[in-house]
């Protein structure tokens, strides 16, 4: 199924995606023959044939601007919004653009205070917002100056090592700047002044951002042959996952107990499964306050999203007895999002009568039915039922998510589905799939060049039928479509 997938780093040399050499001149040739400006046409596979995007962490105290900054940040470029049944898009991380270069942003503006007081909360976001990133923005009110839980995060970006770029926010004009100069007694460097609301000064901030930010991410999975996979253990608090571990590794790696958000800190365990070692993480999140439910669920889906930007595998788990919620299926939506490969674990599933089962189902389908392709195991962490089709189920879905189609074959199958099956006629005018290719893995990334705008009900008609001829079990596919435009004129 994967015998040619290119290996990774090998694009590396030619700068196009997952195409060999050979493979990309005939491509190339077939996009001048149909009229696409190449430079346009080498923009869109590069794009798509990336890995995963540097991450930028925002952190701060309270009423410092933060989400300000974000929305400036993201502004620039607004991700659009795919019309995606039952994707819940109450977000934590965000992608922007600026000077040509895409990024991700983790906003870290969500949370309110806590009875243990403003430090330990602060220090509890930053520390799961910087646990994701390449590299982090400081923000600090410059007309108030640094306070003591500026100097609290200080000390947590210093323990942690990366870079820093340090926002003096609230800087409306030059009188302000004197404001600004006093935060280089917080030992980061440069204060940069800036006013996230009028976006004064953001310009340059984001230029030091790109100069702090890696061209490309360092590959935390996979960089040796042979090396464990990661797997990320994900789910709301309390649905087992502690026990899951403890269940599959054989003995009491880790504490488990009726409380919700017993875990405070991730554990990674090395654990040994059908003659393969894994590398499982646990993400059980953070203790949860009876005064702070909302809060609290912040910093979990924080410290989730780190989790899931550092794994290759998602398992998402669900309490089977329970009504699947909102937050199970924004953490489903979490991992789509990140690009992992997807198994959905049903836990507790030895505790369910019929009644309950036949409501799963339904509740399955309606709620989950953006993720009909993962693999699904029916388990108990309490009694080990089922446990041998975890492994099965996360080899299925690492195939799926390291599939390459050769163009050759993408664009036989394109030519037979769009004789089949033609777009709708819109406007007098028929828009056409030309031909595409797939420029990435981890997941499939593929790009379509068409004649015309492509409806998204058609795009999911695509992404169905690609499902359906060439597997990708257990993984987001990515389809970006580019319209064939006069030369000069840009299309997103």
């Amino acid at each position: 199924m994967n015998d040619h997938i290119h290996p990774e780093g090998s694009g590396a040399e030619h700068d196009h995606g997952a195409l060999g050499d050979a493979e990309y001149a005939q491509f190339m040739e077939l996009a001048a023959e149909e009229g696409f400006d190449i430079e346009e046409v080498e923009g869109a596979i590069e794009e798509a044939g990336h890995g995963p995007l540097p991450v930028l962490a925002v952190v701060g105290r309270p009423n410092v601007g933060k989400s300000t900054l974000v929305n400036r940040i993201i502004g620039r470029r607004e991700a659009v919004v795919e019309d995606k049944p039952g994707v819940t898009r109450d977000r934590v991380t965000y992608e922007a653009e600026w000077a040509g270069r895409r990024f991700k942003v983790v906003d870290t503006g969500g949370w309110e205070q806590d009875v243990l007081g403003i430090d330990a909360s602060v220090a509890a976001q930053a520390e799961y917002a910087i646990e994701a990133a390449d590299a982090v923005v400081f923000v600090v009110d410059a007309k108030v100056g640094a306070t003591d839980t500026d100097e609290a995060v200080v000390r947590l970006l210093r323990k942690a090592g990366k870079p820093v770029v340090l926002c003096a926010n609230k800087v409306d004009g030059p009188s302000g700047e004197a404001d600004a100069a006093y935060l280089w007694s917080l030992g980061l460097g440069e204060p940069h002044p800036v006013s996230a609301l009028h976006g004064r000064g953001t310009g340059d901030m984001l230029d030091r951002v790109l100069e702090a930010l890696p061209e490309a991410p360092a590959q935390t999975f996979g960089t040796a042959v042979g090396g464990p996979r990661r797997i990320a253990l994900i789910g709301r608090p309390n649905v087992g996952k502690s026990s899951l571990l403890n269940k599959v590794a054989g003995e009491e790696r880790v504490v488990v107990n009726e409380l919700a958000g017993t875990t405070r800190d991730p554990v990674d365990e090395l654990i040994e499964l059908g003659g393969v070692t894994w590398k499982f993480v646990d993400t059980a999140g953070i203790r949860k306050r009876v005064h702070l439910q909302q809060g609290a669920d912040y910093y979990a889906s924080l410290r989730t999203a780190a989790a899931v930007e550092k794994a290759e595998v998602a398992v998402v788990l669900i309490d089977a007895s329970e009504s699947i919620s909102v937050q199970d299926q924004r953490i489903v939506t979490m991992a789509v999002e990140a690009g992992r490969a997807i198994v959905v674990a049903y836990n507790k599933w030895d505790t369910l009568d019929e009644e309950r089962r036949y409501y799963l189902e339904r509740e399955i389908e309606t709620e989950l039915g953006q993720v009909a392709w993962a693999p699904r195991v029916n388990v108990s962490a309490q009694t080990g039922r089922h446990m041998e089709k975890l492994v099965p189920a996360i080899e299925t879905a690492l195939a799926g998510w390291e599939t390459r189609v050769p163009t050759g074959r993408l664009n036989a199958f394109l030519g037979e589905l769009v004789a089949a099956h033609p777009h709708p006629v819109r406007g007098g005018k028929q828009p056409r799939i030309l031909f595409g290719t797939q420029a990435g893995t981890k997941p499939p990334r593929f790009v379509l060049f068409a004649s015309g705008f492509i409806e998204a009900g058609y795009r999911r008609f695509i992404e169905r039928r690609l499902r359906e001829e060439f597997g990708f079990e257990g993984t987001p596919i990515h389809i970006s479509v580019r319209v064939r435009e006069k030369r000069g004129t840009k299309k997103k």
